[in-house]
């Protein structure tokens, strides 16, 4: 069981830093509406590709936590059920959120009604939906952040996993909530500061961890503390 959710979360991993990481810094350039227009147009597949790997992602984080719920809750029931819940309120988010993905599809289409408007209109749409997507990202980060909490209480207290990737994971969970707050009240400073580049490595490395850890020494000693 151990190993199973070790797998998932690495394919977790994966898929989030191939549609969250990968596709947006290969095709969006935020500055030229033009460029990225012609980079997603040029580039369809990888953005497809980008969609599809997604909405996988998001699957994986609806199963992955009920794997650890099996694996975890003889720690601690109540904690073990907010793990879940709090993980899969984001997933319905996010599956909404994915639709400006597909109106991007829509604009860069070449459907005959689009005609009427201009290329300078239908780029503005494009960066528009782009920009919506990653708002929508940012509120569902609330939640990838916020599950974090109890599952590294229940790694914390495990007694069969160490007890620092537990805390890791613990101060993760502030960090995705403070990014949230700090991007939301200082759009044009805050991604700029050294806090912005670094407050989710703890968040990161925790996970990281966790899913190495699962994935590699299993669980040897069951033996709850």
């Amino acid at each position: 069981m151990a190993r199973t959710a070790g797998a998932l979360y690495l394919m977790l991993i994966a898929a989030g830093f191939f549609y969250l990481k990968y596709v947006p810094s290969a095709l969006i350039d935020w500055d030229d509406p033009t460029a990225t227009v012609s980079n997603i147009t040029t580039s369809e597949t990888l953005f497809r590709m980008g969609i599809l790997v997604g909405l996988l992602g998001y699957i994986l984080f609806l199963v992955l936590p009920l794997v650890l719920y099996k694996l975890l809750s003889p720690v601690n029931q109540t904690h073990a059920v907010l793990m879940v819940a709090l993980s899969a309120i984001s997933v319905p988010l996010s599956f909404a959120n994915m639709i400006h993905n597909f109106d991007v599809l829509t604009l860069i289409s070449d459907g005959t009604y689009l005609k009427v408007f201009g290329p300078d209109k239908l780029q503005s749409q494009v960066i528009l939906h782009l920009e919506s997507y990653s708002s929508g990202n940012m509120i569902a980060s609330i939640f990838w952040g916020l599950w974090l909490f109890p599952f590294g209480y229940l790694v914390f207290r495990s007694g069969f996993l160490p007890k620092i990737i537990g805390v890791l994971l613990m101060i993760g969970c502030f960090g995705y909530v403070l990014n949230f707050a700090c991007h939301l009240l200082l759009p044009h400073t805050y991604s700029k500061t050294i806090i912005g580049k670094l407050i989710t490595i703890p968040g990161s490395l925790g996970e990281l961890s966790v899913c190495l850890w699962l994935l590699i020494a299993g669980v040897k000693d069951k033996k709850l503390v």
